[in-house]
C-alpha cells in the first residue's frame, strides 16, 4: 500500500511538471500570468554600430555632380564619348553627361535644375561621368 501510494504522488507531480505550459500562449489559456521575456544574443548596449553615412549632400566617391543628361553607356551619344576618350564600361552602367560638380548647398546660388548624381569617375572635365547613382539632395 505505500508502495502504491508513493507511486501515485510520484506521477501526479510528474503529470503537474509536465503539464506546465511553456509558452505564453498556452499559459493565457489556462488563466497564468505572463512568462517575462527571454534575452537572446547580444544585449543591445553591446551591439556594434555603423557609422553615419553623412549628410545627404555628399557622395564617398567625391564631390556631387549635376548632370544634364544621366544615361546607360549604351545611349549612342554616351557611347561616342566613351569611344572618343577611349573609355570601356559595360551597357547597363549609368553614366552622367555635360556634369559640374555641386559647391556646397545652398550657398553663391548653386542649385542643380537637372540630375544630382554621385559618380565614381570623373576624369573628362565633367564632359562625362561615369558609375554614377542619381541622389536626391531635396533641392
Amino acid at each position: 500500500m505505500k508502495f502504491t501510494t508513493v507511486f501515485a504522488v510520484l506521477a501526479a507531480a510528474a503529470a503537474s511538471v509536465a503539464a506546465t505550459p511553456t509558452t505564453n500562449a498556452e499559459r493565457l489559456a489556462r488563466g497564468l500570468p505572463l512568462l517575462p521575456p527571454v534575452r537572446r544574443g547580444t544585449p543591445v548596449a553591446a551591439a556594434r554600430r555603423s557609422s553615419p553615412s553623412g549628410v545627404s549632400n555628399s557622395c564617398n566617391t567625391g564631390p556631387v555632380q549635376c548632370c544634364n543628361t544621366v544615361t546607360t553607356a549604351a545611349n549612342p551619344l554616351a557611347s561616342l564619348l566613351m569611344g572618343l576618350l577611349g573609355v570601356v564600361a559595360p551597357s547597363n552602367v549609368l553614366v552622367g553627361l555635360t556634369c559640374s560638380p555641386l559647391s556646397v548647398i545652398g550657398v553663391g546660388g548653386s542649385s542643380c535644375n537637372q540630375q544630382p548624381v554621385c559618380c565614381t569617375n570623373n576624369n573628362f572635365n565633367g564632359l562625362i561621368v561615369i558609375g554614377c547613382s542619381p541622389i536626391n539632395i531635396n533641392l
